[in-house]
């Protein structure tokens, strides 16, 4: 699969381990920056990952902040985006399986590495259902901008 991912300064660290993980599990991964520990704005990265998953470059990506609040958020601005910020593996299912999620969004000071990478295995495990909760995904992304 092929997977964005981003970071600011905050996430550096946790960033670099799950590119490892990653491409350990044969993913081709596109990074999107930060890449050190300097003070950076997160929108920069978070968006640059994000518009490669909603023009198809990606199939889905990650992004990484101190909370994950902010990238989020800054991967839900851009238009066909549906980005999840899962702190557990059961809300990792559940976006994909009710929402098709495309981008996970964590936060490395929330997260450990383990429990970050488990989170990561099941959301790109998951399957979407479909069926009742396509109905409801075309409405949110109609009501986009």
């Amino acid at each position: 699969m092929k997977i964005s991912i981003a970071c600011d300064h905050g996430a550096y660290e946790l960033k670099e381990r799950l590119k490892a993980h990653l491409a350990s599990q044969g993913h081709e991964v596109t990074d999107c920056g930060t890449n050190s520990t300097e003070s950076c704005d997160y929108p920069d990265f978070g968006i640059a990952a994000a518009k490669l998953v909603a023009e198809g470059t990606c199939q889905r990506g990650v992004v990484l902040c101190t909370t994950g609040i902010g990238m989020s958020m800054a991967a839900n601005k851009v238009r066909g985006v549906r980005c999840a910020l899962c702190h557990e593996t059961l809300s990792a299912e559940m976006t994909r399986r009710h929402n098709d999620a495309n981008v996970l969004a964590m936060g490395a000071g929330v997260t450990g590495g383990n429990l970050a990478e488990r989170i990561l295995d099941v959301f790109l495990s998951t399957e979407f259902e479909g069926g009742r909760h396509q109905r409801r995904i075309d409405k949110m992304m109609e009501a986009e901008g």
